[in-house]
């Protein structure tokens, strides 16, 4: 409570008006969080008073309130309980895709005194997505010269949901020619590979119709299906070749549509139908489906879309080149995405006071974070008010910054500021 102060002596306010540019993030003691996804609008997630050893009530007298960087707000703070509830249903597919962990970051500020607390929650997935195969048949020529123990590496099945719930294991139809691996690629994905157990006889069966499942390692387990197509080839003597095993490009994020990115380049030693060669992706994620197209002849790659390195900063794609014979050979793509600075600074208002009392020096009159999301000198900043007036910025914590008075205020002399805090990121150009 206020002490009533006699007239006489009672001190006049003077205002400060401050002028908003951008918008914030904050950081500080963490406290951390998880929750599975699709858990319903009000959802108990925590009692906040409880783990902050605060008393019953003490939240509200603070003025306690969970902020997010942007316009969504996840969370809410019920002011009596001091428990922590979800404010809207999140799905974790939405907000991260195959990013793992999920983690959104908030700021707990309490303002009566002002404390600053960084949290983080973390969404945990459900089994909310089958396997899917991009394709409902996979298409392979295997020659009839093939010797027991070949291996042929089929297309993977998409699962939008992560760890044990995306795709864990493969199998295949009963059959007499061949058995099924599930192998693990170096990023951790899982795909099939056909092996041959006997050979096969063009003549005596030109074709095989098999069922190729995805299960993935949910409870209970759900799973996808794709045909699988063998045509059986006359001999082709010899398969197409690359260039180079591996190819990495560099490409800035700006790049227009239709940008070439890469030409890659293979050669078959056969003649006529058998050494006409046709280059296609395979085994490719749907983002670098979406963002990459290859012309079936020339082995060029080009943009199907713009790039964000804030998005994704790299891909990975594996090319085949097949023959006419149906004989084929593969390369791999690193693709690094360049960052520009294309992200101006951004400043969001925590706390601000626009009445201050006169002859009262280090007053707090704003509190307000900063953030850039591109990467190096585009995304380090600096933050300034104009010269000549009698406020200071103090960092607080990382990118965390409070205006005060830089001593006691004279209201007889100015009653009013207009305050413009800028934040200029140290990219070229600067943005600000």
């Amino acid at each position: 409570m206020k002490t009533p102060q006699p007239k006489v002596t009672q001190k006049r306010q003077v205002t400060a008006i401050i002028i908003l540019l951008l918008l914030w993030e904050a950081g500080g003691e963490i406290i951390k969080y998880s929750v599975l996804e699709e858990r319903d609008s009000g959802s108990f997630v925590a009692n906040l008073a409880k783990d902050l050893g605060f008393g019953l009530g003490e939240l509200a007298s603070r003025g306690a309130q969970i902020l997010f960087k942007g316009n969504k707000q996840y969370l809410q703070i019920e002011q009596k309980s001091g428990n922590l509830i979800l404010k809207e249903k999140v799905d974790r597919e939405d907000l991260c895709g195959d990013t793992e962990p999920c983690i959104l970051h908030f700021q707990m500020l309490l303002k009566n005194p002002v404390q600053f607390i960084q949290g983080e929650l973390q969404i945990e997935d459900v089994n909310d997505h089958a396997p899917e195969f991009l394709e409902n048949e996979i298409l392979l020529k295997i020659s009839e010269s093939s010797h027991p123990g070949s291996a042929y590496p089929l297309k993977i099945a998409q699962d939008l949901d992560v760890g044990s719930n995306t795709v864990q294991n493969y199998t295949i139809s009963s059959n007499f020619y061949f058995h099924l691996f599930t192998r693990n690629h170096s990023d951790g994905r899982k795909y099939p590979e056909l092996v041959l157990d006997q050979e096969l006889d063009r003549e005596e069966q030109p074709e095989l119709r098999l069922t190729l499942t995805a299960m993935d390692g949910g409870s209970p387990p759900k799973t996808g299906t794709s045909k699988v197509l063998i045509i059986v080839l006359d001999i082709n003597d010899n398969a197409p070749e690359f260039a180079q095993q591996f190819y990495k490009v560099q490409v800035p994020e700006n790049s227009p549509t239709g940008s070439l990115v890469i030409t890659v380049s293979a050669r078959d030693l056969d003649a006529g139908i058998h050494g006409e060669l046709s280059y296609s992706f395979f085994q490719s994620s749907n983002h670098v489906i979406q963002a990459f197209e290859i012309n079936t002849v020339t082995g060029d790659i080009r943009l199907k879309k713009k790039l964000d390195f804030e998005e994704i900063r790299s891909y990975h794609m594996e090319i085949e080149a097949s023959d006419g014979g149906g004989l084929s050979g593969k390369c791999t793509v690193a693709v690094e995405v360049m960052d520009v600075n294309d992200n101006a600074p951004e400043l969001t208002i925590s706390l601000l006071i626009n009445d201050i009392p006169e002859n009262t020096p280090d007053t707090v009159v704003a509190v307000f974070g900063i953030s850039d999301s591109d990467s190096g000198n585009n995304g380090k900043m600096m933050c300034s008010i104009q010269d000549h007036l009698p406020f200071l910025l103090k960092l607080t914590i990382e990118n965390f910054y409070t205006l005060v008075t830089e001593g006691a205020l004279d209201r007889e002399e100015k009653a009013e500021y207009n305050i413009t805090i800028t934040v200029t990121d140290m990219g070229t150009p600067r943005l600000k």
